[in-house]
């Protein structure tokens, strides 16, 4: 096989050595990670590793002393001492085993918990505008998937250990082997050779089948979702899509269980002659020990005690040493599936605290200075030279036809994305300069398509633990117009929003929870205030008690809002008109009503229409 690069061919060779070069450095980030987040484990681990092999090598070792003497000299002195300390290392061994293993089993399961969170924390430091690239999208589900489903960091973690196992133990046992005969082990060694090529096979055909079922394992996994969704069980039932989705997922259902069905007569075969294999090991190894006993004709005659340890070695021996290369194959197997993991913990982060300068103070300016932008993966530009001015305390209304650019120009002063040219500035200083949390300590978003959780109606507004801070949470709840609702509800801002987890729970209006939303900005008391379509769920007459009260909630703050209501402007200092991705004004709304045939002229007399 030949893969041609950038740079010339590279022969397989080298792509299995480049393979196996990604195999150390993937294992290596692995360690680190455990170590940085739980180093106990290591050191566990190894010892672990240890006492495991050091059992196998002294079961095979101490009974030769014991049947040598009991066939021999039968001193009892020598009988007990031998005896006994079979007895004692098989009572410390057995003791230390279940020990380690019952720690290690807890490690286990929490340093792959560990694992999973630090994937959270991964994911959650990246630059946002991966979050929304297909690519990046994919890489995210397919590591998810990985942990979720086929538990590969599970598996890794407790393979790795077998593996140290394995391979502390063959340590011992290759050099009782090698005084026994060398061409013995050579032989062996052949055989197992013989193995692991099957497996290594079988494993090749299971990636294979690995890779045919997982777009087919996401379809039916996204259709069987889509059954249980509680928001579109009223569209399945008014539009009788049951039997669609009910025919989609036989029809995935099927199509999986025929790609299984295929591998596991290939698996039964490969299995069959790994059998063979296996059996013909023990045949050569119980047929060579057992010649040396009755003959000389490869060497001197030993003793039943050489010939009992030499047997449980030869056995050990090819058990162990199978085993090792099962567990090699199975842990690049599994690297294999975590390579959507590996290649994220090693994407560039976000700046994190203590990185940039402090922005100390609140935000005194906004100034945006020809800024063009373009979404990754296009080629049409979203905003294209934009420039305004914002001064501190004034509020400004954004508006403009759909697709302007009017969110995008959010995104960017949020530091979601960055501009391909031009420059945000705050106080003078370009926005990246400033250290990420100091930055964003200073804004307050409230996006259409906020969301809030599970948890209590004060815990969604203040983002701390319940009962912190419940007066400031109180005057918001009253001040956004859901006092009223909150002295209905039993437990008023301590009530838990849902009732997935609490039958007590309450279910609030898409207008209150938009209210929720905007209180949760004001709560977080930052000096620039962002709303984009904070109204779009509330009735015409709290719509009109927000405006009305907008100023008053946001106090000297900086505020920007966007709003397909126009009679929203009539409440700020000035309006921003994006038109095409282009400033096509920014003035007060007085002054732009005045400009004859004008964008935003023609939509405010467009939507009074509509209103009259």
């Amino acid at each position: 096989m030949i893969v041609r690069r950038r740079n010339g061919i590279l022969p397989e060779t080298e792509l299995q050595w480049e393979a196996c070069m990604n195999n150390r450095k993937k294992v290596k980030l692995f360690f680190r990670l455990s170590w940085k987040t739980v180093p106990a484990y290591i050191l566990m681990l190894v010892l672990y590793t240890v006492i495991s092999g050091g059992q196998v090598v002294v079961n095979v070792v101490l009974p030769k002393f014991l049947i040598d003497e009991l066939t021999g000299n039968r001193e009892m002195e020598r009988l007990l001492l031998f005896g006994g300390l079979v007895v004692l290392a098989n009572l410390f061994f057995a003791w230390m085993n279940r020990l380690m293993k019952r720690c290690m089993d807890v490690q286990n399961v929490f340093v792959s918990q560990k694992m999973e969170q630090l994937l959270g924390e991964k994911i959650m430091s990246l630059p946002y505008m991966r979050l929304e690239e297909p690519y990046y999208l994919d890489l995210k589900e397919r590591a998810s998937f990985a942990f979720e489903n086929q538990q590969a960091m599970r598996n890794m973690i407790i393979g790795l250990a077998e593996l140290l196992q394995k391979g502390s133990t063959l340590l011992g046992l290759t050099v009782i082997m090698v005084t026994l005969s060398p061409v013995l082990v050579a032989v062996l060694l052949l055989l197992v050779g013989l193995m692991l090529l099957l497996q290594k096979r079988l494993a090749v055909y299971q990636g294979k089948i690995h890779d045919m079922i997982l777009p087919l394992n996401r379809r039916y996994g996204y259709y069987v979702t889509r059954a249980f969704d509680g928001e579109l069980q009223k569209d399945i039932r008014l539009y009788d899509m049951a039997g669609m989705i009910g025919e989609r997922v036989d029809w995935y259902n099927h199509d999986m269980t025929n790609t299984f069905d295929r591998f596991r007569k290939q698996e039964g075969f490969f299995l069959g002659l790994y059998g063979v294999i296996n059996d013909l090991q023990a045949a050569i190894s119980y047929g060579y020990v057992g010649l040396r006993v009755i003959t000389d004709w490869f060497g001197g005659r030993m003793g039943l005690g050489s010939f009992t340890m030499y047997v449980n070695a030869a056995v050990q021996f090819s058990t162990n040493i199978t085993e090792f290369g099962q567990r090699v194959i199975n842990l690049q197997k599994l690297l294999g599936y975590l390579d959507p993991f590996m290649e994220l913990m090693e994407l560039p982060e976000e700046g994190r605290d203590g990185e940039g300068v402090e922005l100390e103070g609140p935000v005194e300016s906004i100034a945006f200075e020809n800024v063009d932008f373009t979404y990754p993966g296009t080629e049409k530009k979203v905003l294209d030279q934009v420039s305004f001015s914002v001064k501190k305390g004034e509020k400004i209304a954004v508006v403009g036809l759909n697709g302007a650019g009017k969110t995008t120009l959010i995104k960017l002063l949020c530091r979601l994305y960055q501009p391909q040219s031009g420059r945000i500035l705050v106080n003078g200083r370009d926005i990246t300069e400033y250290g990420h949390g100091s930055y964003m300590r200073q804004l307050a978003a409230v996006f259409q398509d906020y969301r809030l959780l599970d948890i209590t109606i004060g815990e969604n507004i203040s983002c701390r633990a319940p009962g912190e801070d419940e007066g400031t949470v109180k005057k918001l709840v009253s001040q956004v117009g859901l006092a009223e609702k909150m002295e209905e509800l039993p437990r008023g801002i301590s009530t838990l929003l849902g009732r997935e987890y609490d039958e007590e729970g309450t279910e609030l209006s898409g207008g209150q929870q938009q209210k929720v939303a905007i209180a949760r900005a004001l709560y977080k008391n930052a000096s620039l205030i962002i709303l984009d379509e904070p109204t779009s769920a509330l009735d015409p007459l709290a719509e009109a008690e927000i405006y009305e009260n907008f100023n008053e909630l946001a106090g000297g703050r900086t505020a920007l809002y966007i709003s397909h209501r126009m009679s929203s402007s009539v409440f700020c200092d000035k309006v921003l008109v994006i038109d095409g991705g282009r400033v096509a004004d920014f003035a007060p709304h007085e002054e732009l009503m005045k400009k004859e045939g004008s964008l935003y002229q023609r939509m405010f007399h467009a939507q009074a229409e509509n209103y009259a």
